[in-house]
């Protein structure tokens, strides 16, 4: 998931680059983008919380937030 996700931003970032997309293609993009990075950072943060738990750090349940 977290995978498909960044490779997924990356595509997004590789058309804003390039310039050739509309305005409102790019407002679209810019969008996802936001969309995707927020995903991969509530994923990556979820990921760091398993990490601490299972190295003997915080003892929270994973779905706490």
């Amino acid at each position: 998931m977290f995978e498909k996700a960044i490779k997924e931003l990356e595509e997004v970032v590789n058309k804003l680059e390039s310039g050739e997309a509309s305005l409102s293609e790019s407002l679209e993009l810019f969008e996802k983008g936001i969309k995707l990075a927020g995903d991969c950072n509530k994923m990556l943060d979820e990921a760091e919380k398993k990490v601490s738990v299972l190295i003997g750090g915080e003892k929270k349940d994973f779905d706490e937030e």
